[in-house]
């Protein structure tokens, strides 16, 4: 049985990279955003293993492990810590505090199962999802057929996440914070889809898709906006009368966001 593991980080995107990648490679997910809920949550679940944020909004990451050791029943937990700390004895200091181990952010959605997999014991490895890349990414991953995502949005974390979605499946994801800048790479690079933001500085996702439109080597290429700021009806029709295929609203599950995408695909061809 694939082992149940408990992530916990209070930046919710990179709590649901976590999670999504979990998923697709058949491991059960628990997440929890802040410290005092996740050592709450592992008393009461019992999970095999935990990814813990060093730096959580209530109690941190040290005492997280100080409270779990200290429960006689999951004492034994392996706890992995998941941080963007880098100063020299970082590691050190993360291992003498009760941390099984250490994993950099951010994450790299190519190798991350491999790591959280050489934590755990054999018969809890899933191995069987492993060898054929999960049930739900394998089909994604063959309809990829090198296909090129331009994603466009001012912050940093939600292009990581785009990145690590649709780069785990074998899409090339090249990215752009904002709309000047993302006309440049769609022009040399040709994309297959342009996924873009709404509100960003230096012009918005109006102004990108107008002069995508214009641009007659560029008109054809499917054009999805998504965005967390302009989340009503009367947002969505406006971009779809931009010419805009689909507008998504922020907060998305990933495997609804993959089938949007994959359905844009599937219409052009």
């Amino acid at each position: 049985m694939a082992a149940r593991i408990l992530a916990i980080d209070d930046n919710p995107d990179n709590l649901e990279l976590m999670r999504y990648l979990l998923e697709a490679f058949g491991y059960p997910a628990l997440t929890a955003r802040d410290g005092i809920s996740g050592v709450a949550m592992a008393e009461r679940e019992r999970p095999d293993l935990v990814l813990c944020d060093v730096q959580l909004p209530d109690i941190d990451g040290y005492e997280v492990v100080r409270r779990i050791r200290s429960l006689p029943e999951i004492s034994g937990l392996i706890i992995i810590a998941v941080t963007a700390l880098a100063m020299v004895g970082d590691r050190a200091k993360v291992l003498a505090a009760g941390f099984n181990g250490y994993l950099s952010k951010p994450i790299d959605p190519t190798t991350f199962m491999h790591q959280v997999e050489a934590y755990l014991q054999p018969e809890l490895r899933n191995a069987s999802k492993r060898s054929q890349t999960d049930t739900h990414a394998a089909p994604a991953a063959a309809n990829a057929n090198g296909r090129t995502i331009l994603a466009i949005d001012n912050l940093p974390a939600n292009l990581e996440l785009i990145e690590g979605l649709f780069g785990v499946l074998g899409y090339q994801v090249i990215t752009a914070s904002n709309a000047g800048q993302a006309l440049e790479l769609a022009r040399s690079s040709l994309p297959d889809l342009i996924l873009s933001d709404v509100c960003m500085p230096h012009g918005n996702g109006y102004d990108l898709i107008d002069a995508v439109k214009a641009d007659p080597n560029l008109r054809e290429i499917p054009f999805v906006f998504i965005s967390s700021t302009f989340t009503n009806e009367e947002a969505r029709r406006k971009g779809l009368a931009h010419g805009a295929e689909k507008y998504l609203f922020r907060p998305i599950e990933p495997q609804r966001l993959l089938k949007e995408i994959e359905a844009c695909f599937r219409k052009h061809g």
